[in-house]
């Protein structure tokens, strides 16, 4: 345990970082340039790099007569020599591929997206400046502990023997032991699979400490069911910290239930006798009550997730909102700075970014811009050039430029683009929801009619798929029940998301007759091009339910 004025002169120390990021965005045009070309240097030897000559490359334009605009199909064939353990199909010879994270994609498989020595680095790096930008700013936290929620960077081997999970797993196995003092888990605690168990873990250990300044997870549904989980196993918890035990210990992985023996057996008679005088007073446990030094709970604030955010005071209090940044698996793009704001800084000194403006996107020869050419006011799709082995990547993410430090833009997410929907981070796409809904049709035997699949927001957020046809009500749950269990098997996101509670099943609902030629009126209207017209199988829209049907409907 550091002693506190040993905390708050590391912080100053490393707050320097903070400054030479404002001093470095003033030239980040050329910061850019450089970043681009030492990517091209380390992987030309590699076959990717051959293939699209990145020996001769001197310029951006250079690189853009080079390497198309790309998607994760582009890469396929790349990715699955790497997974047998061919590194040179995508990287130079001094690469290390330290893992695959995963993440949904577009159709009907996970992707799997190169973790690089060089890539973990520059990730690491952007979390400490966030992480640096937050405790300068929430000094309180320094004599306080940190709750961060992640995932198992080691789920399973490809066949070449390199790890896949979450990236999140593997920041936290190989933090720093300045940095692991912060946290109130034990990163253990991310080997666990099972989602019940591993939140139930984290409670029972975060709870026996009331010191718990910051909370945080990507996603602020992640945090409502981890409190509403709290509440609702609150009498075993408190008996777990009295006892020194566990509630389903020997369903843990052997190897994080012999970590974490030091942690459970810990009795704290004391501490759950509070925890029980909590809920006698409240007749509820959450986190606002649970740690009454709660100050900052990090989380996405921006785009669908937002929807959230008005829920998060009924369980975490009056804490403040910091914006985790822009981040996937891919890669993490903005640095937000200041409290209670979406909008952050562009990683220009990690990233080589390109922007294609929202009106553009669908064009064949798109305008494309650099960083330093965005409007404020403007929306533009996000391009990725990074150490993954990605380059001019569409990660299909939508923001706007809201400002600039220097020459760096400042970004805040809008949405996933057209096509997707993403609630809770399941990165649903129209082409998984089409071959759902029609192998569903085909199941039942049933012809497919027009439909669109919206979320919606009832008690816990969830989809619902709209016909116009009348179908026998017998058929409803049939059809709804297979059409989950379709979009299971195609994005396997949308199935952790399910099979956590994040998201409730699928449901139906009859829309009246002539709804959907009203909606293509409207919208071929407001286009002028009738012919053009594509009813949207799929909406990410969370207010489109409402809007379509009448209160009565």
């Amino acid at each position: 345990m550091l002693d506190l004025p040993v905390k708050y002169a590391y912080l100053l120390w490393r707050s320097r970082e903070l400054n030479r990021l404002a001093a470095s965005a003033r030239s980040s045009r050329r910061v850019q340039g450089e970043v681009l070309q030492a990517k091209l240097r380390r992987n030309a030897p590699s076959a990717f790099g051959r293939d699209h000559g990145f020996g001769e490359i001197r310029t951006v334009n250079d690189f853009r007569r080079r390497v198309p605009v790309t998607d994760y199909a582009y890469y396929r064939a790349y990715i699955e020599r790497l997974k047998q353990g061919e590194i040179g199909a995508m990287f130079g010879p001094q690469t290390k591929v330290l893992m695959l994270a995963l993440t949904s994609g577009t159709t009907d498989k996970c992707k799997f997206v190169p973790i690089t020595g060089e890539f973990f680095d520059e990730y690491r790096h952007g979390w400490n400046l966030w992480g640096l930008g937050v405790y300068r700013d929430h000094l309180d936290l320094l004599r306080k502990k940190t709750l961060k929620l992640g995932s198992n960077w080691r789920q399973f081997h490809t066949e070449g023997g390199i790890p896949c999970g979450a990236i999140s797993g593997l920041v936290a196995e190989t933090a720093p032991w300045v940095a692991r003092d912060r946290f109130v888990l034990p990163s253990s605690v991310y080997g666990i699979d099972d989602p019940f168990l591993k939140h139930y873990t984290a409670l029972r250990l975060s709870l026996a400490n009331p010191q718990v300044g910051m909370v945080g997870t990507a996603n602020p549904s992640t945090l409502i069911e981890f409190a509403r989980l709290a509440d609702a196993r609150r009498e075993s918890l408190i008996r777990d910290i009295c006892d020194g035990s566990l509630e389903r210990e020997a369903d843990l992985p052997a190897v994080v239930r012999e970590a974490l023996q030091p942690h459970i057996r810990r009795r704290n008679h004391a501490r759950a006798r509070e925890l029980e005088q909590i809920v006698a007073r409240t007749g509820t446990l959450y986190p606002r009550d649970i740690w009454p030094q709660l100050s900052v709970v990090a989380v996405w604030t921006g785009g669908s997730v937002s929807v959230y955010l008005p829920q998060l005071p009924r369980y975490y209090g009056d804490a403040v909102l910091r914006d985790h940044g822009l981040n996937a698996s891919e890669a993490r793009m903005t640095l937000p700075l200041q409290d209670q704001s979406s909008a952050g800084i562009i990683e220009f000194m990690h990233h080589f970014f390109e922007f294609i403006p929202v009106g553009e996107h669908d064009s064949p020869h798109p305008v494309v811009l650099e960083a330093h050419e965005l409007e404020e006011g403007q929306d533009y799709y996000i391009l990725l050039t990074t150490s993954a082995g990605l380059y001019r990547y569409d990660i299909h993410d939508v923001v706007r430029c809201v400002g600039f430090q220097g020459e760096a833009p400042l970004l805040t997410f809008l949405n996933k683009g057209a096509h997707f929907s993403s609630i809770t981070g399941e990165k649903l796409s129209e082409f998984q929801v089409l071959s759902a809904v029609r192998q569903a049709f085909a199941d039942l035997q049933l012809a497919v009619v027009e439909f669109s699949v919206a979320p919606v927001m009832r008690d816990r957020p969830g989809y619902v798929l709209l016909l116009e046809e009348t179908l026998d009500e017998a058929q409803w749950d049939k059809l709804a029940a297979r059409v989950d269990e379709h979009l299971h098997q195609l994005n396997c996101e949308y199935a952790e998301k399910r099979r956590t509670g994040r998201l409730e099943p699928l449901t139906i609902r009859r829309v009246p007759p002539g709804t959907w030629r009203v909606l293509r009126d409207q919208r071929s209207a407001a286009r002028g091009n009738f012919e053009e017209y594509k009813h949207p199988c799929l909406v990410g829209d969370l207010g489109f339910v409402d809007r379509l049907l009448p209160k009565s409907a």
